[in-house]
């Protein structure tokens, strides 16, 4: 930190972690150096970014302090973060240059509501395996809060302070709020030290406590049973397992095509050309799937849904299975063969996702609009925001030929009109105004 600034030099941001001086305590502050500036994108990507925006934007008084501290972290006015027990901390520039040191202060949970905390991490053994691979399972603001335990602030939790003088939330305290939620895409564990906890010493509390719970099981004086004990227990127990054999590498490629077109003629309405396109997809469907489930985080993933006929059409005639099959697939499908090669451009940016929203017209939930409306308010100087025709989930500027279109994902992706018909010309992104952006970047 320089004496003239009170501001951190980048080179200075190191992250604090670990033991202190002494070698026995875990560090209970991190700093973490300045961001970059976000430009169109969201400010948060994951689970945990996203529930603190939107634990954020629904608890403050003052949305016009918001915006103004969405401008000011989304232009990287935010300097190197400070994390500690009920307490972030960060220097903020204004759009004129001054620099105000901004303070979020979150009273910690009591070491009764850590206990609470641990007891019902332990009840749960996904939720003890999960916390010592240093992972922070979604569910667990849910389990917790019925523990009696809130790990998201609500109304009135989040006290501000700054130099600025302001009595409540302004622009640099707003501004320091939104990068919180991007250092959660780092590291969900950044949420409990703020409660109060540093990670080593919670997993240290889960180990601990976990060892007194087995030991009282057993009774006074005996051993624990010699067959074992529950896999949860295992875990807080922090027993080294065996690690587990490796997991096989998928194939890199499907194999051959078997070859179905031989010498002797097929039988009567085989099409020995379409069997075999058929079966080198199967075997390429098959390869794709193995590959998904060796991954990792496989367990996490989602179970895909069938396709239907419709779109499973447009899956196989993205592989270019030739002019013939094309036609057939296009008749199978309801489409003209314009509209099946469209139906594949945009298979090819987002798969199914893509293919529905091409073909469908989903509306806005309100909440999805309002908070579209304050990104592209967010992204222009007040009065210079392009004037949309709204209609549903698609949003367009006639006079420009260019359109954003909403997924059910939450996602927004850029169409421009070709020919009289609406295409995507890039993938899909968070922010209405970057998918904007996009959109008219492709003319």
């Amino acid at each position: 930190m320089t004496a003239e600034s009170g501001m951190w030099d980048g080179d200075e941001a190191e992250e604090f972690g670990g033991e202190d001086a002494s070698g026995t305590a875990p560090a209970q502050e991190r700093t973490f150096a300045a961001l970059p500036p976000a430009g169109g994108r969201g400010f948060a990507t994951s689970w945990w970014g996203q529930s603190w925006l939107r634990a954020l934007e629904d608890t403050a008084l003052d949305s016009a302090q918001l915006k103004a501290g969405r401008r000011l972290a989304r232009a990287g006015a935010v300097g190197a973060v400070s994390v500690r027990p009920g307490r972030i901390t960060a220097v903020v520039q204004d759009r004129a240059g001054a620099a105000y040191r901004a303070d979020v202060v979150w009273e910690p949970l009591s070491p009764d509501g850590w206990d609470r905390f641990v007891d019902m991490a332990l009840e749960r053994a996904e939720h003890v395996a999960a916390l010592l691979d240093r992972e922070m399972p979604p569910h667990l603001v849910e389990d917790a809060a019925q523990a009696g335990v809130d790990l998201l602030p609500g109304i009135g939790d989040l006290e501000p302070s700054c130099t600025c003088e302001a009595w409540d939330h302004c622009g640099h305290t707003a501004a320091l709020s939104y990068q919180m939620a991007r250092l959660l895409d780092q590291d969900p564990f950044v949420l409990l030290l703020m409660r109060g906890r540093a990670e080593r010493a919670l997993l240290d509390s889960l180990q601990v406590r976990g060892t007194r719970r087995a030991a009282r099981r057993a009774g006074p004086g005996r051993a624990a049973p010699a067959e074992g004990v529950p896999a949860g227990e295992a875990y807080a127990l922090g027993a080294l397992l065996p690690p587990l054999p490796p997991l096989p590498e998928p194939p890199e490629y499907a194999g051959e095509t078997p070859n179905l077109g031989t010498e002797a003629a097929p039988a009567p309405g085989v099409d020995a050309g379409a069997l075999t396109f058929l079966a080198g997809q199967a075997a390429e469907e098959a390869r794709r799937l193995l590959a998904r489930a060796v991954a990792p985080g496989h367990a996490e993933t989602p179970v895909e849904a069938a396709l239907p006929l419709g779109a499973d059409a447009v899956r196989l005639a993205a592989a270019r299975p030739g002019a013939e099959a094309a036609q057939r697939l296009a008749d199978a499908s309801g489409r003209s063969r314009e509209g099946l090669a469209l139906a594949v451009w945009a298979w090819e940016f987002g798969g199914a996702t893509a293919l529905r929203v091409l073909e469908e017209d989903q509306p806005l939930t309100t909440e999805t609009a309002a908070r579209a409306r304050a990104a592209l308010d967010a992204a222009w100087e007040e009065g210079e925001r392009p004037a949309f025709r709204a209609a549903r989930g698609r949003w367009t500027l006639p006079d420009e030929g260019v359109q954003v279109r909403s997924a059910p994902d939450g996602r927004w992706w850029p169409y421009r009109k070709e020919r009289g018909r609406w295409a995507p010309v890039g993938p899909p992104v968070r922010d209405p105004a970057q998918a904007l952006a996009l959109a008219r970047a492709s003319r």
